[in-house]
């Protein structure tokens, strides 16, 4: 009886303990701007409590004893700011902080948000990219753009400068899922390659998930990309007006109502290439392209917000007299943050709906056309904990797919279906002293089966510069594109569901899922050098077990217009990062193989690069540090291309039998050896660019700037013509300049 009471006793005490504690959160804002500030350190002093701001600049610290404390708020670049508080038992207490920038040279020996997220989160092939970050690119006319940005981050993929495609470690375009304030976006790059659809000025942050994402994601077997754009200004009128060589650009944002309650930004940003790029550099680029996007921003007293954004984007490549290439996008949504006033649970949210309609006009062929549209719900929960966070969601999406196509055959085919999807997914992270574990599982639920994938990340703390990490998991995806992983070019980039009725396998045998699937591991460490200097290194396996392909080799009605493959993706990356205030220095190695599989056929695929290299510098110097002066070199091995192996005289037999093939005319046709056994060139490419800002006033900046690019005019090889040998050429030596002016 003594054994059962001591027993009650001390589970008494364990609970009387946790009961004598409360919640302490809230959101940390810039002063000047009102905008939220990410990985900014909130302590309380004399304790080892302490949180980190996330996205929204929301904190949480859980289970703090009750009675007096001193909350401390820093952030490099900013003023510390402390507040005494008094928190009382089951109480959640809500506190907003307002930094204000530091005049005062503070030196250069903080640690970055960067590294400080790297000690916190697994984040295992991940890369964050900043505002600030975009900047450090060499720009085309002053303006920066995640294209480029885009680049130079490991294990990625670009081929070519007109008509080129992303391709993030061994996926395809149509494997990378890109996201716009939760919204998918399906064309994400202009058509000439060195412009994204999204304004650099209204980017917040975009997360890179180069494979082995968590189960938040899901719906694609290769990558994600998560781009956020930030609200507009809370407290003044605030823009910033450019033009240049290549384009021009309008960003307005600011307060709709005194005091910030309400907010809205608007971009606009278009291309008059197509009309200046033959009197300018005497080589026509017959590209255009408009781009819209506008936000409204609605904030609550206690943290919570929501929005309603919207966007349309345009695109054009016209050949005159050949062909005649244009689609768009366009699209509104919702996001909301919930704050509730008595539950630590954060509430998240979106509704959204868009469309993706692209056309090819060309002389030789009928029109071909492809569109999706649809629209998505999706709810998160955050529950955070003393030492990590639970979250927890699910998604709903509805879609419908046109397409309508010529084979080779030259019979017609449509596709047209109707699709939903949904997911649920709970991710648990736990920090340890030593370790960060992060298991999760999500269940997607497509129209044709369903796919339960489990998730892990883990990292290793082993000393205070050096970390391991871990990450693997299952992936699956339904949608696929109207272009084939054989296609070295092609602009006409459609979506298709996954179709129902599949090729059967070598052995005769159908296929277990019709959905496409990969399981990804990812082994890597990350070294702090030095204050100032970071290592990392990557090793990566993809297994893509199950992939839909269009099948270019139909040669009549009754052949499958569908190939199944599988594919096998291996490399490893090295990044080399310095960083000061005056001078940036990023340096990438990768070294990759791909390869694909269908039955007995083995191949490369066009975007199989051997090696890949970029050097980036940037550096600030003059007065104020007025000018700027950044630097990007990129050297890649040659991408597979099919050999010519001969020619030989196709003749028709127009009059059948009695075709006379002596004297008939025939067509000229071509041998082709293996498939894609060849190697083209080395490419390599320089951009440089020099900037210089005039400060006005306090409020208005004047940016004058001027770039080239491909600055020693490297001949790099777009494509071949088989039966003339005449060379085409990826971009010359382009020269460009611009001006901008901020208010």
């Amino acid at each position: 009886m003594k054994k059962y009471f001591l027993l009650i006793s001390f589970l008494f005490f364990v609970v009387s303990s946790f009961s004598q504690t409360g919640t302490i959160r809230g959101f940390v804002s810039d002063k000047n701007t009102g905008e939220s500030i990410m990985f900014c350190n909130v302590t309380i002093d004399g304790t080892s409590h302490g949180s980190q701001t996330d996205l929204n600049g929301m904190y949480t610290l859980s289970k703090i004893p009750v009675g007096e404390h001193k909350i401390a708020v820093t952030f490099i670049g900013y003023k510390k700011l402390t507040k005494d508080i008094s928190l009382n038992k089951g109480q959640i207490l809500t506190l907003k902080f307002e930094l204000e920038s530091s005049t005062v040279n503070i030196g250069e020996v903080e640690i970055s948000a960067e590294r400080q997220e790297m000690k916190t989160d697994v984040k295992a092939a991940s890369i964050k990219i900043t505002n600030e970050d975009l900047n450090l690119v060499p720009t085309i006319g002053g303006e920066a753009d995640l294209a480029q940005y885009m680049q130079i981050i490991p294990g990625v993929i670009f081929t070519g400068d007109q008509g080129g495609q992303l391709y993030i470690r061994g996926g395809s375009p149509v494997q990378n899922k890109v996201l716009l304030d939760g919204m998918t976006i399906y064309s994400p790059f202009h058509s000439i390659g060195l412009f994204s659809v999204f304004d650099a000025d209204i980017i917040k942050t975009t997360d890179v998930y180069t494979g082995g994402f968590s189960a938040e994601y899901g719906g694609r077997v290769s990558s994600i990309m998560d781009i956020k754009t930030k609200d507009g200004n809370k407290k003044r009128l605030q823009g910033k007006l450019s033009s240049n060589t290549f384009g021009s650009k309008l960003l307005v944002e600011g307060p709709l109502k005194k005091g910030g309650g309400t907010t809205f930004l608007f971009s606009g940003k278009t291309s008059y290439l197509d009309k200046t790029s033959e009197s300018l550099y005497n080589f026509a680029m017959p590209y255009s392209y408009t781009d819209l996007y506008g936000k409204i921003t609605f904030n609550a007293n206690n943290g919570s917000k929501a929005n309603v954004y919207g966007f349309n984007f345009q695109d054009q490549v016209n050949y005159q007299g050949i062909s005649d290439l244009q689609w768009s996008s366009n699209g509104l949504g919702s996001e909301f943050i919930l704050i509730p006033g008595n539950s630590p649970v954060l509430i998240e949210g979106n509704f959204a709906y868009s469309k993706y309609y692209i056309s090819l006009d060309e002389n030789a062929s009928a029109l071909r056309e492809s569109s999706i549209s649809g629209g998505s719900m999706g709810f998160d929960f955050t529950s955070f904990q003393p030492k990590g966070k639970i979250k927890y969601g699910f998604d709903v999406y509805g879609f419908e797919t046109k397409y309508k196509t010529y084979n080779s055959a030259n019979a017609k085919i449509e596709l047209n279906e109707n699709n939903s999807e949904f997911s649920a997914y709970v991710n648990y992270q736990y920090n340890a002293d030593r370790f960060i574990l992060e298991p999760g599982l999500r269940l997607q639920k497509y129209t044709l089966g369903t796919s339960p994938e489990p998730r892990l990340g883990i990292k290793y703390l082993a000393s205070d510069v050096l970390r391991l990490k871990l990450a693997t998991g299952l992936y699956s995806q339904n949608i696929i594109s109207t272009v084939s992983d054989r296609d070295v070019v092609n602009l006409f980039y459609g979506f298709i569901s996954s179709p129902e009725n599949l090729p059967t396998d070598e052995d005769g045998n159908e296929y277990k899922n019709q959905i496409q699937k990969a399981r990804h591991i990812i082994l890597g460490a990350e070294y702090d050098i030095n204050l100032k200097m970071d290592f990392q290194i990557e090793g990566y396996i993809k297994d893509f077990n199950q992939i839909t392909n269009i099948n270019r080799s139909m040669t009549s009605n009754y052949d499958n217009e569908f190939i199944v493959e599988s594919g096998l993706a291996r490399g490893v990356d090295f990044l080399l990062k310095y960083k000061t205030k005056k001078l940036y220095l990023w340096s990438v190695y990768s070294l990759g193989f791909i390869k694909r599989y269908e039955e007995e056929n083995e191949y490369f695929p066009h975007f199989d690069r051997r090696h890949n290299i970029n050097l980036v510098s940037s550096f600030r110097f003059g007065k104020k540090d007025s000018w700027k002066a950044d630097a990007r070199w990129n050297l890649g091995s040659g991408f597979p291309f099919t050999q010519t192996q001969g020619f030989y005289e196709n003749i028709p037999f127009s009059d059948g039998i009695n075709t006379d093939y002596t004297i008939e005319n025939g067509e000229l046709e071509i041998v082709y050896a293996e498939l894609n056994k060849g190697r083209l060139s080395y490419y390599h490419r320089l951009d440089l660019s020099l900037s210089k800002t005039i400060e006005i006033s306090k409020n208005t900046i004047l940016e004058i700037t001027a770039s080239v690019t491909n600055a020693y005019n490297r001949n790099n090889i777009f494509y071949i013509n088989r039966i003339t040998d005449e060379r085409i050429y990826q971009l010359p030596l382009l020269p460009s300049g611009g001006i901008s002016l901020k208010f």
